[in-house]
């Protein structure tokens, strides 16, 4: 984190001081018809200075779960530190979340095209612009994701495994899963590891969709954070923990041997022992019918909900004790 005066907290060239809290727009391009596009930024300082905490959603414009947890953080005033900083950014690829899209309108997977460039693409240009001014000032990252189109993804948080530093805040964390998975080529995650910043990836639920459960999770994953690092007011009560995450070192993608409907029978989740009944895939015309079954015992942590699937699409995602098939389909 750049060194900064303790009453001045320099973000895009705007000062947040002590006990203030503000909406900085982050300007960086304008639409066709020349309104301007812009990213509310919201900066909540307390009193007493302590670490930067930097909460990012909606780096896919198409993932809402994301948004709404970083919304509700705001909302609940979650937000207003008892010491350091908190910024909040709900919507971060907002060309995306305008049309209801994955991608920036250049094509562009902003999670793909880290830390970016001065004169690039416009994902590139709106990634460069985040890793110079806003990405320097954290101590801590949290980036909240969905499963990407109809996949659903299990409440869980993403770290690399030998990392004992970012797998004690998974734990601390605590969603129903922590998956290990490595850092994938200029993604935000890989970004922020070369910067020497401690990041965790939350996944849960589907795009397009709002989940209030899923959205649970994430929220009361960020009080626990905020608890450890003595910045949660005091207002805000913890929920209990009833059960410890389950590590999944090891998985592997379950892939559709037929094309056809798809008709799932099993919910996320859950643990299926070997050769359990997953789900059957069908013709539409009632000759074929395949039924789906466990390769090994394990739990569920992503099932497809799309209704018509073709040989070879990833239908469920089942930890497993090996690597095979491990392949990774990460955000």
């Amino acid at each position: 984190m750049a060194t900064q005066p303790q009453d001045h907290f320099i973000i895009l060239g705007k000062n947040v001081g002590l006990g203030e809290t503000k909406t900085i727009n982050f300007s960086f391009a304008k639409l066709y018809t020349s309104t301007k596009i812009e990213i509310p930024v919201i900066v909540s300082r307390a009193e007493k200075p302590g670490p930067t905490l930097l909460l990012t959603a909606g780096i896919h414009g198409d993932e809402i779960n994301g948004v709404e947890v970083v919304r509700q953080i705001i909302a609940k005033k979650i937000n207003r530190p008892q010491k350091g900083t908190i910024i909040c950014i709900p919507i971060l690829n907002i060309f995306g979340f305008l049309n209801a899209e994955r991608t920036f309108p250049d094509g562009r997977d902003l999670n793909r095209v880290f830390p970016g460039t001065k004169t690039g693409s416009l994902a590139s240009r709106v990634a460069f612009h985040f890793t110079n001014e806003i990405l320097p000032l954290a101590d801590y990252c949290l980036d909240f994701h969905t499963g990407g189109a109809q996949r659903f993804n299990a409440a869980q948080i993403r770290v690399v495994p030998d990392n004992p530093h970012l797998m004690q805040l998974a734990e601390i964390f605590n969603a129903p899963f922590t998956v290990f998975s490595s850092n994938l080529t200029k993604s935000y995650r890989a970004t922020c590891a070369k910067m020497g910043i401690p990041s965790l990836l939350f996944e849960g639920g589907k795009s397009l969709d709002s989940d209030k459960h899923i959205v649970k999770h994430g929220v009361d994953g960020v009080v626990r954070i905020l608890e450890h690092l003595d910045m949660l007011n005091q207002k805000i009560s913890v929920t209990e923990i009833t059960q410890k995450t389950v590590l999944i070192e090891k998985s592997r993608w379950v892939r559709a041997q037929k094309s056809g409907l798809l008709h799932v029978k099993i919910a996320c989740n859950k643990y299926v022992e070997k050769d359990e009944f997953l789900a059957t895939i069908t013709d539409p015309y009632g000759a074929m019918r395949f039924k789906v079954k466990a390769p090994n015992a394990g739990y569920i942590i992503n099932v497809n909900h799309a209704p018509i699937v073709h040989q070879g699409d990833a239908i469920f995602h089942i930890s497993t004790t090996d690597s095979s098939g491990s392949e990774d389909e990460e955000n």
